[in-house]
Order: structure tokens, then C-alpha cells, then sequence
């Protein structure tokens, strides 16, 4: 089993995808707006995906997954990583507002699919960790309003620790980068070293903000930046437990 990541994949079908049939695909937010990189990304994502990941290999969506704005908009978008070998594991970010009622979107997920909020997925002798996060301390205007969501994706990624327990490698997605642009030392990290977190992936940052991402390694942890475009769009290895 390995264990690979891509996040922020941001989907956005008004029809069922056919893979044999790419020209028929109809989406409501295309993303190449965002630059020539983004055109038909959902392709190169597709592409990569089957040519790298096995049935038995499991992948990390830290987030980001569809710019539907209600679960029954999100429909096509998750049928689409139904298509996908290996099990997709994965935690909100900040433009997942599809995902409201955790137990409604458990119902309507894809049977290779599944999602952390409060709890963890045992993957082998590795338990996956993770929530949203959100901007830290010390991050440009931020403010009280930040201060107070914050503080409820510290309770909602200790509740996810906890429910793993000890004794086992760990490791925690996070949509947001768990810092501030200065990569300032806070309660996350306090949190991942008493946790004793081994490794820790995250989204959020695109384009010219990726030089903003944390190095390799820090604080005992390994980091690694996964958003799609970071990425080339293509799954990268994380940990391969063979």
C-alpha cells in the first residue's frame, strides 16, 4: 500500500464525466481563469491518477474539493472521484460549503471514499488525522473573527488526535498551511509534536503563493505542500508502507 496526496482538485461538473468522452465534459467554473495551467485540469488530474495510484494505494484530498455550494450540486464532482482507483481520504477546506451535515455527506459519498471531521481513518499500522485549520495568528488581518474559527479547528483536530490514540505513525491533513506566512511556531505544532505527528499535508496555497509553504522539514515533522497545481496536477507519493 502506498499512501499519496492532491488537494484543492476544486470540481465543478453540471454533468456526468465519461473519460472516454472529455469533449462532452460541461463544467460551471472553469478553472483556467486562474491561469493557461488550470485548462482541463480535471483531465490531467484523471490521467495521472490512474496512471500512478492502485486499487490497494490510498490518496489525501487536504480540501478544496468542489465549488458546489449545496451536497446535491457536488453530485457529478464526487461521482467523477468515484471513478478513481485506490481510496480517497479527506478533510474540508475553505470552499468545500457542499459539506454542511457530516452524516448526509457520508450518505452520498462514492464507496472509494472517505472523510475526517472529529475522528481519524486507519490506513495499516498509520492512522490519518485532520481538519480544515484555518488562517493562524500573526497572518496578515487577521482578526477576531479568525481568532474564534481557529480556535474551533484546534478543538476539531485534537478531537481527531485523540480519537487515534498512541502507539501508531500518524498523519494529518490540514487544508490550511498550520502557520503563518512567517512560519511562526503555534498551538497546531504544539499540537502535531505532543501528538507525535510524522508528517503533515496540506493545500490552500497556489501559484505564487506556494513560495510561502513551509520547508520540507520542521519542528521534527515532515511537510509537504499538496495542491493540484503545486503538484502539476498529479498525485504525489507520501509514504509507501511496503
Amino acid at each position: 500500500m502506498k499512501i499519496y496526496s492532491i488537494g484543492d482538485v476544486h470540481l465543478s461538473f453540471s454533468r456526468p464525466v465519461n473519460p472516454l468522452r472529455w469533449n462532452d465534459v460541461a463544467t460551471y467554473k472553469p478553472m483556467d481563469i486562474f491561469g493557461v495551467e488550470w485548462r482541463e485540469h480535471y483531465r490531467k488530474i484523471y490521467d495521472n491518477w490512474v496512471k500512478t495510484v492502485d486499487e490497494k494505494d490510498i490518496v489525501l484530498i487536504p480540501g478544496d474539493f468542489s465549488w458546489a455550494m449545496k451536497l446535491t450540486e457536488a453530485r457529478y464532482d464526487l461521482e467523477f472521484l468515484g471513478l478513481l482507483p485506490g481510496t480517497i481520504v479527506g478533510v474540508a477546506g475553505n470552499h468545500d460549503l457542499w459539506w454542511q451535515s457530516l452524516s448526509c455527506v457520508r450518505e452520498m459519498l462514492p464507496q472509494n471514499m472517505k472523510l475526517i471531521q472529529n475522528d481519524h481513518v486507519k490506513a495499516g499500522n498509520i492512522k490519518l488525522c485532520g481538519s480544515r485549520g484555518w488562517q493562524c495568528p500573526g497572518a496578515e488581518y487577521f482578526n477576531e473573527h479568525d481568532l474564534k474559527i481557529y480556535r474551533r479547528e484546534l478543538i476539531r483536530m485534537e478531537n481527531s488526535l485523540k480519537s487515534a490514540g498512541a502507539g501508531e505513525e500518524i498523519i494529518v491533513m490540514i487544508h490550511f498551511m498550520p502557520t503563518n506566512d512567517r512560519h511562526e511556531k503555534n498551538e497546531f505544532i504544539e499540537m502535531f509534536q505532543y501528538y507525535r505527528v510524522n508528517t503533515v499535508v496540506y493545500g490552500h496555497l497556489h501559484g505564487a503563493a506556494a513560495r510561502l509553504r513551509l520547508p520540507n522539514y520542521a519542528w521534527g515533522i515532515k511537510f509537504q505542500l499538496a495542491s493540484a497545481d503545486f503538484l502539476n496536477f498529479a498525485p504525489i507519493l507520501i509514504k509507501d508502507t511496503l
